[in-house]
């Protein structure tokens, strides 16, 4: 069955937990850069806005995505890829802000995982009812690096599940400025976010923004 690994948490709580070998859930943890993260936000979505993609096979993606750094996660009807320009406007994807390589580089090494640098960031938005289905991160080339993802403005529910689409997901809650790191054996775990619930956020109003960072080439 679907469980909540942290049934007993509290927002306010700061110590990190972890969910399996390699997957870690840092508390709090980006609240310190919190108005440069969102400047930096504003700066790139000028630049490159939230866009809704479409998938491989034609549907809509609930969500909206934006990218930066070197490189950015895209998809259409040819597929899931990373590439090196917004295919919107044709021109280089935002640079990666400082802010986000060293919060990225922090966090890896707070999780066990040290000289993480990123060269890629999808930036996602969430609104009420939005939601993420279970998938893997493997577009990329070397799953030695780990995954770095910052949770801002309104809370959401993190499934995170096993090596495979149909094992027992469990279902973590996930508060403003929290860090979820996954690597080594955790990899490749399926994981997404539950429908998100009505809710507002002083910052985000009814949003809820989710950076990614990875090491894609």
């Amino acid at each position: 069955m679907n469980f909540s690994l942290f049934d007993d948490v509290e927002q306010n709580d700061d110590q990190p937990q972890t969910l399996c070998e390699g997957a870690m859930v840092l508390r709090h943890f980006a609240l310190p850069d919190e108005t440069a993260i969102f400047a930096a936000v504003d700066n790139i979505t000028r630049q490159a806005p939230f866009r809704h993609m479409i998938t491989p096979g034609g549907l809509q993606m609930s969500v909206m995505m934006t990218n930066c750094g070197d490189l950015g996660w895209v998809t259409d009807r040819s597929g899931y890829r990373y590439a090196q320009c917004d295919p919107d406007s044709g021109q280089a994807w935002p640079s990666m802000p400082e802010v986000f390589l060293r919060l990225a580089h922090d966090a890896a090494a707070a999780a066990g995982f040290s000289n993480f640098v990123p060269d890629a960031c999808l930036i996602n938005c969430y609104q009420p009812g939005t939601r993420l289905s279970l998938h893997q991160d493997k577009d990329e080339h070397d799953f030695d690096q780990p995954i770095v993802s910052v949770s801002l403005g309104v809370p959401a529910i993190f499934l995170f599940g096993g090596m495979q689409r149909t094992d027992k997901a469990m279902r973590v809650p996930l508060w403003h400025g929290d860090v979820v790191v996954w690597g080594g054996a955790a990899r490749l775990r399926f994981h997404g976010i539950l429908p998100l619930k009505e809710n507002t956020h002083p910052i985000t109003a009814m949003q809820r923004i989710n950076l990614t960072l990875r090491k894609a080439a």
